[in-house]
């Protein structure tokens, strides 16, 4: 009983001597710790102004402004959504004058894609590759543009690891099905069809109501063909 004791005494001698060294501590730092901590709230705050000063009045104006560049797109008038008509700007204008906002980022995508359209590959790899997207589409769709954007160039292995970032970007029957027929095609252009059937059966096992799941047999069949030779 006495060793239980003792030893509860110990323990409790412990903790007051980590409790008075802690103690000392902030007394004698505490015109540091006043210090640090009124720089943590001052940055806290400056960040929260400047996202309510500066960055949410310039979002709202750059999207505003990019309204018409998205028609134009939509519209298929390339020219005029990347560059602008005169009286409205385009996607580069709110790429250089709206830096860090969600519009200027978005444009990134669309400029990429069009330049992808124009077959002006390099610069729709560039534009793409900063891009940064979590959306369920746009993301995947972006990693999708360079992997096409690659394919043009006849870069296959390029193109292979983007298609494959693309179809595992998000799971849905819209994008990944289809950059898992790109990939599988492209691993055909490889000659590599063992991997052409993994993606195949894939696509047919998991993505079955998907529009690349229509034809799937027939590029299944091929595949298998190649691999028997």
């Amino acid at each position: 009983m006495a060793k239980k004791t003792d030893t509860t005494e110990d323990k409790i001698h412990v903790v007051e001597e980590a409790l008075s060294k802690s103690e000392q501590f902030i007394e004698k730092n505490q015109k540091l710790l006043i210090i640090i901590i009124g720089a943590i709230i001052v940055v806290g705050l400056g960040i929260f102004a400047f996202q309510k000063l500066f960055i949410i009045p310039r979002e709202k104006d750059a999207q505003g402004q990019m309204f018409m560049a998205q028609k134009y797109f939509e519209q298929d008038s390339l020219n005029k959504a990347l560059n602008g008509d005169g009286n409205h700007v385009g996607f580069l204008s709110i790429i250089d004058d709206f830096s860090m906002t969600k519009a200027s980022n978005l444009a990134k995508y669309y400029t990429g894609i069009i330049y992808l359209k124009q077959g002006k590959f390099e610069e729709a790899i560039n534009y793409l590759k900063k891009f940064s997207g979590k959306d369920e589409l746009v993301g995947p769709m972006a990693l999708g543009g360079i992997g096409d954007a690659y394919t043009e160039l006849g870069q296959k292995d390029n193109a292979l690891e983007y298609y494959l970032k693309a179809a595992n970007d998000r799971n849905n029957d819209l994008t990944t099905p289809l950059y898992l027929m790109r990939a599988a095609w492209t691993y055909e252009e490889l000659g590599k069809y063992d991997k052409a059937v993994e993606l195949y059966e894939k696509i047919q096992k998991e993505h079955n109501k998907s529009m690349e799941a229509r034809d799937i047999v027939k590029y299944l069949e091929r595949a298998k063909a190649m691999t028997a030779k």
